[in-house]
């Protein structure tokens, strides 16, 4: 086993999971005083969480083009080509987050009837919706940076700011969501300050926390040696415009794919009810903490396997393969184990209605079984996704999520009456069927790759 990789995965991967984690217990903090509300104000505000997931997954998309290109130019000792990637990824961040601010905010009307809200949510969930997306240039800027940072092997400094923006977000949320209350503390009375905005005091929160947020990543971008933009010409630049959309395009038809399949398989739970949407909600987000071992390690994978591919090393390309996925699995083993057994009282946190605690116990309970190997495709594909190979990740996983997932929902709970656990058990078989596609295509790819020879790398497509 290749040990000595061990420190250099640790060093990029630990400040990602930490980032990761916090953005959990944000999400922890936001359902549970969102909860306390009622079971209807956690139905408005979860019944448009998966359209936020297209947004921000297709915009990480476009990160990845640029993460790729960055990490082989930096791997392949080019410098130069990555101040240039830089540059381009301000005039990507302005673009993007310049149209999806105007789309998101168009359509903030109209969504919550497109994702089958109850009838009497739906003014309540457009307007979380609205506040939520108008600081999208700040969001935007947020992912695109943060991972060119990642890329050059800075993974501190938005660790760094992603804590200070989730600290910083729950306490907003305490002084917004909540009405002024009285407190006992060591017998001293006490009037704690709230705004008693309610659903809509918890989106003010994360906006104001998201422009933050944006302008503290793109400082420390702007001062980063290894990637600042400054000097650069604001103009499209195709020889390395190109190459990074190469990898980006079927990284966002992947997302957008399966975010829009998420959008779907939302929908098709909200029709079973309140309850549903409900638990569905509640069980979603404390799932997302029990995935931060795989999507913390994701970047370090993608960064790392760049990197390899730069230096034309297929010997440690092979010994990351092995590192990632021995340490991969073990994390997710014991993240696994924890959330079958911690179940029913992670659940009680967010939700104190019976119906919902034994729902989303059952259901997260599924879930937790296939945590490990969910993970091993989290890794393969961060690694395809740092050697540019976004082809066919994209190709598997929009035919899982609409070939498996949702056509399967679809059939159990319209025709045989199927109700949460069934939706979530056609997830749970998507999940599998990308741990067994990716698995074997990796092994492949080595294969070939070891007989032929490395193929070229993003960075050096001109």
């Amino acid at each position: 086993m290749p040990w000595g990789l061990l420190p250099g995965i640790w060093a990029l991967a630990w400040p990602t999971m930490l980032e990761e984690l916090s953005q959990t217990a944000v999400q922890y903090a936001d359902t549970a005083m969102v909860g306390a509300l009622g079971t209807d104000a956690t139905a408005a505000v979860g019944a448009t969480v998966t359209v936020n997931w297209l947004v921000g997954s297709t915009i990480h998309a476009l990160a990845v083009g640029f993460l790729a290109y960055i990490a082989q130019a930096l791997g392949a000792d080019r410098p130069g080509d990555a101040h240039r990637a830089a540059g381009q990824g301000v005039l990507a961040v302005l673009t993007v987050g310049a149209a999806f601010t105007a789309i998101t905010l168009g359509l903030s009307p109209f969504v919550p009837a497109w994702m089958q809200v109850d009838e009497p949510l739906r003014e309540t969930a457009s307007r979380y919706f609205f506040i939520l997306y108008a600081p999208m240039l700040f969001r935007t800027a947020i992912i695109v940076f943060g991972t060119m940072l990642r890329a050059a092997g800075d993974a501190r400094t938005p660790m760094r700011i992603g804590l200070a923006m989730n600290v910083l977000n729950v306490c907003l949320n305490a002084l917004l969501i909540p009405e002024a209350r009285q407190r006992t503390v060591f017998g001293v009375s006490l009037t704690l300050p709230g705004a008693g905005l309610g659903v809509t005091g918890a989106a003010l929160a994360s906006a104001l926390a998201f422009a933050a947020g944006g302008i503290l990543i793109t400082v420390a971008f702007l001062r980063n040696p290894a990637i600042t933009p400054k000097g650069q010409k604001l103009t499209p630049q195709k020889d390395v415009l190109l190459p990074c959309l190469k990898v980006a395009l079927p990284n966002a038809l992947q997302r957008f794919a399966t975010s829009l399949g998420y959008v779907v398989f939302a929908s098709l739970v909200n029709a079973l009810g309140t309850l549903a949407t409900a638990t569905h909600t509640v069980a979603n987000t404390v799932e997302s903490a029990f995935y931060v071992p795989g999507y913390g390690m994701q970047t370090a994978a993608a960064t790392l396997a760049g990197r390899a591919l730069g230096a034309k090393d297929l010997t440690k390309l092979k010994d990351l393969r092995r590192m990632l996925l021995v340490l991969e699995v073990a994390l997710m083993v014991v993240s696994g184990g924890l959330l079958f057994v911690f179940a029913p009282e992670l659940i009680g946190i967010f939700s104190k209605d019976p119906a919902v605690a034994e729902l989303g116990t059952t259901v997260l309970r599924m879930v937790a079984v296939s945590e490990p190997f969910y993970g091993v495709s989290i890794i393969i594909e961060g690694m395809l996704q740092g050697l540019g190979r976004t082809g066919f990740p994209f190709a598997v996983n929009v035919m899982g999520m609409w070939g498996v997932r949702i056509a399967l929902t679809f059939v159990f709970t319209r025709f045989f009456g199927g109700g949460l656990v069934e939706a979530w058990g056609c997830m749970i078989g998507h999940n599998l069927l990308l741990f067994t596609v990716f698995s074997i295509h990796f092994i492949l790819t080595l294969r070939r790759w070891t007989e032929n020879g490395l193929p070229a790398g993003v960075a050096e497509r001109k």
